[in-house]
């Protein structure tokens, strides 16, 4: 069995699995639809009340409101993107973790063990797209590569481990 050394000790290394990452993402997902929706109900609710009011405006002012809807929609769902691109890189750079990760006990490190980088952190999220648009074969390989890596960890250099 391979050895890194994970805070400060020599230990055999356990790689997580596609189950329990899958279980950990599905807690990740939870947390941040409930972010998500505190900010979201309240958009929603004035971009339905500038639709409702509408109605009554004139041509030009119709115009301004559909503009000022377009202009949140499109705030919110930059907004949204931010959110979860921090979300993940933040805590998997200052935590070593997310909190569905925390949650089972994984932890996402260098190929050395080492806490990952800020820098890191981000390529490995955004590499979570190319995982995802070639049919989510780049998750499935969790499954089946040696160290459990899915492809957005083989590209970013990580591994994730059980602690």
């Amino acid at each position: 069995m391979e050895e890194i050394i994970l805070d400060q000790e020599v230990k055999p290394v356990r790689y997580a699995g596609f189950w329990l990452r899958f279980v950990a993402v599905i807690i990740d997902v939870i947390a941040l639809y409930i972010a998500q929706m505190i900010i979201m109900v309240p958009l929603m609710g004035v971009m339905g009340l500038t639709a409702f009011n509408a109605q009554s405006m004139s041509e030009a002012q119709q115009m301004g409101a559909i503009g000022a809807i377009v202009g949140i929609a499109m705030v919110t769902f930059l907004f949204i993107i931010i959110l979860q691109w921090l979300y993940f890189a933040l805590m998997e750079s200052y935590n070593g973790a997310t909190l569905g990760k925390m949650a089972l006990g994984l932890k996402v490190t260098d190929m050395e063990g080492n806490k990952i980088s800020f820098l890191r952190a981000t390529g490995r999220y955004f590499g979570k797209i190319l995982s995802g648009l070639i049919i989510y074969i780049g998750f499935i390989m969790a499954g089946f590569t040696e160290k459990k890596q899915a492809l957005h960890d083989i590209m970013a250099n990580c591994l994730v481990v059980k602690k």
